[in-house]
């Protein structure tokens, strides 16, 4: 007679499913809503029932993962036991009508959706590259306060746990303080709100953790920062496609992301990859930043093509978005961001600043 299955045998057996392209688990995700066991007459027979929720428009993806399960259930289901997987996949609303999100209650119909929004932040949007040394956290600051010039309140989180910049780049390492038991303030500076992991280190003290913990850092600066009323808050995002890219993408009711790239291929290739990534979760590109797109000699204003030209154009025509800027490689846009002030505050009169402010236009009416 076989010993009759566990939860918990089932829940540990998941721990072993990884995330097609990702190191994390579908448990530790949440994409597992529910397991149920259940006799089937009155012998030693059990039917499992799995409930999966999955926000994404890859129609390969609930597939692989089912295959997945089903091969990490296999040695663990008794001969008697039928196995039952329901996979409900979440469509995102429109961003601009998209209401809070919540579970559904046990045997109600329909898609479950799991992603929610952060009280009082009218827009999410994710900065993201595929690659690191694109400028990506340079674009981001600049273009929070393009964003603020042109008329917006506006949120700057820096989701880049191990490598976080944006305390740097706008001079200031002031240690948040307690609104109350639950939340943080965020730091503000220039008229932006600001939150990274670079003002809760000391010095230069690296950040010394492990996946589970930077995922819960993630979510604590996202759920537990006092933000406030804001038209947008920006994400900058870790390069690359991992654990924190797809925590977020999975979890917050993204209004659509931004790919930073440069001009070669190189970059292009793992820009493709980022891209993809969302388009996977069903979270809307806004567009391509094409950041180091010519060098401006300082002496007589020439542009010279470092990194190639029009690779972002090319990439951007072939994802079907706009190219929402050509930024420059500029002497004052690495001295500004050394110094803590970005160059949109620094000297907005230049090209570089009014190509970011040109992008930020775009932004706010991509986002109505």
């Amino acid at each position: 007679m076989n010993s009759p299955l566990r939860e918990d045998q089932i829940i540990a057996a998941l721990k072993t499913v990884k995330y097609p392209g990702f190191s994390r688990d579908i448990v530790s995700f949440g994409l597992v809503k529910g397991t149920a066991i259940a006799p089937i007459g009155t012998g030693d027979r059990q039917k499992i029932t799995l409930r999966l929720a999955l926000a994404t428009a890859d129609k390969e993806l609930p597939r692989q993962i089912d295959l997945a399960v089903r091969d990490a259930l296999h040695t663990l289901l008794p001969g008697g036991a039928d196995l039952e997987i329901e996979v409900e996949i979440a469509v995102a609303a429109p961003p601009a009508a998209a209401p809070h999100a919540h579970a559904q209650a046990p045997g109600a119909t329909g898609p479950v959706s799991y992603k929610t929004e952060i009280p009082g932040v009218r827009h999410i949007v994710a900065v993201a590259s595929g690659k690191g040394g694109v400028g990506k956290s340079t674009v981001a600051a600049n273009l929070a306060v393009a964003l603020r010039q042109a008329g917006w309140r506006v949120g700057l989180c820096d989701c880049d746990i191990y490598g976080p910049s944006i305390a740097h780049m706008f001079g200031t390492r002031e240690a948040p303080v307690a609104e109350d038991e639950t939340r943080i303030l965020p730091i503000e500076r220039h008229g932006l709100r600001l939150m990274s992991m670079g003002f809760l280190l000391e010095g230069d003290a690296p950040a010394v953790l492990r996946g589970p913990m930077v995922t819960r850092y993630t979510q604590q600066f996202l759920r537990n920062v006092a933000w406030g009323e804001l038209d947008i808050l920006l994400l900058d995002l870790p390069p690359g496609t991992g654990d924190i890219q797809l925590t977020i993408v999975q979890t917050v009711a993204l209004s659509g992301a931004i790919i930073v790239t440069t001009p070669q291929e190189v970059a292009l290739i793992d820009a493709r990859k980022a891209a993809s990534m969302f388009q996977k979760v069903n979270v809307p590109l806004l567009g391509l930043i094409e950041n180091m797109s010519a060098f401006l000699c300082p002496d007589n204003g020439k542009r010279y093509a470092i990194f190639g030209s029009d690779g972002g154009k090319h990439e951007a025509a072939r994802l079907g978005v706009p190219l929402l800027g050509e930024i420059p490689i500029e002497i004052a846009l690495r001295e500004s961001g050394d110094a803590g002030v970005p160059l949109s505050l620094h000297s907005p009169e230049s090209a570089t600043a009014q190509a970011f402010l040109a992008a930020a236009t775009a932004i706010q009416k991509r986002l109505g």
